[in-house]
């Protein structure tokens, strides 16, 4: 009789949590979600929406920056392309900023909301530097020198975009995967597909942006493209406004950075304390009275800050209650996750440096070579939208057909583990590196037969191979930094773990600027730079071999890294679990 009254309240617990949605979110009124009417695709598909919206103004403005800066704002290809490098490192260092106060203090719909509306004013500027009299460049058609204030309104503009950005990009990702209960198996399993699916709608966005905005840019001008892009930012506000009853909510919890010193402090103030020689006499909160989050199982890595953990025999109840002298299991946890991202992040910043030349200097080679399609000319930045339907073939064939084979071979969730998703990006970016050289030296090789019209004896589709494979490498590896930084953290860190996935980008091109000046330093004390004032004069092609070279290497070191890393390990009903250390084991995100 009992066993039955047992079995009975397990069956309707069970039936509790397929209505309820018990994994520490609210819905719009603040209250536990329903999960028929909240979350899930019916949430993320309005989020999505405005990721398309989002990445389509700034690719359109990314991708033609380069052009607009040597042609409107007179700067020389080393300045041009280092004033690119500095914005974009700027647009994705800012998510830094932006994720921490979504995570801390706005919640991150509050955050999405408050950076679209900074978005937005930052295209209304762009649009008024060109139509308003006073901060259009100069009164002719062409400009041989621009007022200072259309440069200064200009950069301001783009800059806004920058913050607009930095509180968009990381918050409104990890919106949408909040949209999915890492508890609930058919939820964890869609949740999946999601960051394949979002980048897909990127990718969508990325292909207008650099098609029909560019060509609006290039054939009508820029100021009726930022009409366009102010336009469709405005109209997905308010599809994102439209959606809010059925978004899911996590109600920030302060400071993510204020536990992890806590550990700190704890395991320093027992650094003299023999470690215990079984992992069950370390401090945990029981799961049965823990309030929110979830419990992490211990790992043997970095046990050092396990003495935060330690239960000294003269601790009273009192003691247990500070933080500062006592840490659960699952803080101390938490802060290793965060330690041991830190040699993956560096390993992938060579990867990132490949990324950036893929928005400067192959489209201002495409700007050298002909166009020509028949009487249509291929605008510029264009020819980016290869990378783009690269990594649509790309993603597609991975969710579709890679995914469920391999799920079957490895009996792995994901298919393959998202370290070695990452990895494979990685290697096409060293055969992206590779191409782009052998393609540069053909084009050089023309100029110098023709110095005039050698370069235009090339079709711009030479360039096709490499931005197909660099798009094709960017549905492995930046899909899978943005599943590794969002798995990853700590739950309270959700929306700083895009900002880290978005940082490593963002980092890359401040690098990459450090990386031309430096290249650009030592083989002129050689004799000639390989960077002219033109691309003409410059040799692309030694520098591509170089980043060939050191992504090769980098790759090396970034396997050895990822064969020894230990995944985030969720406690799960069955204790059992806390001994496998895969990246089943945690939570799926």
């Amino acid at each position: 009789m009992v066993l039955e009254q047992r079995k009975g309240k397990e069956m309707r617990d069970v039936g509790d949590e397929e209505k309820w949605v018990y994994d520490s979110s609210v819905d719009h009124k603040g209250r536990v979600p329903l999960r028929a009417s909240t979350g899930v695709w019916k949430a993320s598909l309005f989020i999505i929406a405005i990721e398309f919206s989002e990445r389509l103004s700034y690719f359109g403005i990314a991708t033609s920056l380069i052009i607009y800066l040597t042609k409107v704002i007179h700067q020389d290809l080393k300045t041009a392309a280092r004033s690119v490098n500095y914005w974009a490192g700027v647009t994705t260092l800012m998510p830094l900023l932006g994720g921490f106060i979504a995570d801390a203090y706005l919640g991150r719909f509050s955050t999405v909301l408050v950076s679209c509306i900074a978005y937005l004013l930052g295209l209304l500027l762009l649009t008024m530097s060109w139509f308003v009299p006073s901060l259009k460049a100069c009164d002719a058609d062409v400009c041989d020198e621009p007022r200072k204030i259309h440069e200064v309104v200009f950069f301001l503009a783009i800059y806004l975009v920058s913050i607009g950005t930095g509180g968009h990009k990381p918050s409104l990702e990890s919106f949408g995967a909040d949209q999915f209960d890492d508890d609930h198996s058919e939820e964890r399993k869609k949740k999946m597909s999601f960051f394949n699916w979002w980048n897909f709608g990127l990718c969508c966005g990325l292909l207008f942006g650099v098609t029909v905005v560019v060509y609006v840019q290039d054939h009508v001008n820029w100021g009726a493209a930022d009409i366009i892009l102010a336009l469709v930012m405005a109209w997905s506000l308010l599809i994102f406004i439209i959606g809010r009853p059925y978004y899911r909510y996590r109600v920030p919890s302060g400071s993510p950075l204020t536990p992890m010193l806590q550990v700190l402090v704890a395991a320093i103030s027992k650094r003299k304390l023999p470690h215990p020689s079984n992992p069950a006499d370390l401090y945990e909160v029981p799961k049965s009275q823990k309030a929110q989050g979830r419990l992490l199982c211990h790992t043997k890595k970095l046990k050092f800050l396990d003495r935060a953990a330690i239960i000294e025999d003269n601790e009273n109840s009192i003691d247990k209650q500070n933080p500062w002298r006592l840490a659960t299991v699952t803080k101390v946890e938490e802060m290793k996750l965060v330690l041991n991202m830190i040699p993956i992040w560096l390993a992938t910043l060579p990867f990132g440096i490949c990324v950036a030349q893929a928005s400067t200097f192959f489209i201002k080679q495409g700007a050298t070579m002909n166009r020509n399609i028949g009487n249509f000319v291929i605008p510029p930045a264009s020819i980016f939208s290869l990378a783009a339907i690269g990594m649509i073939i790309s993603v597609t064939i991975y969710e579709k057909v890679l995914v469920p084979a391999l799920r079957k071979t490895t009996g792995n969730e994901r298919g393959i583990k998202i370290l070695q998703r990452i990895g494979i990006g990685m290697a096409f970016s060293v055969a992206t590196m590779v191409v782009a050289a052998l393609v540069e030296r053909k084009r050089l090789a023309a100029v110098k037969k023709d110095p005039v019209h050698g370069s235009l004896s090339m079709s711009v589709f030479w360039l096709a191979p490499q931005f197909v494979i660099i798009g094709a490498g960017d549905g492995f590896a930046l899909v899978g930094l943005q599943e590794y930084f969002y798995d990853q953290v700590p739950d309270s860190m959700r929306s700083l773990g895009i900002a880290f996935y978005l940082s490593v980008i963002g980092a890359a091109n401040f690098l990459s600027s450090l990386l031309i000046t430096l290249v650009d330093h030592v083989t002129e004390k050689g004799g000639k730079s390989w960077f002219g004032k033109d691309l003409n004069s410059s040799r692309l092609d030694n520098f591509y071999w170089l980043l060939a070279i050191m992504t090769m290497a980098n790759l090396c070191v970034y396997m050895f890294l990822a064969k020894r890393y230990s995944y985030k390990n969720i406690q799960s009903l069955a204790v059992a679990n806390c001994n496998e250390e895969d990246d089943n084991a945690g939570s799926m995100a």
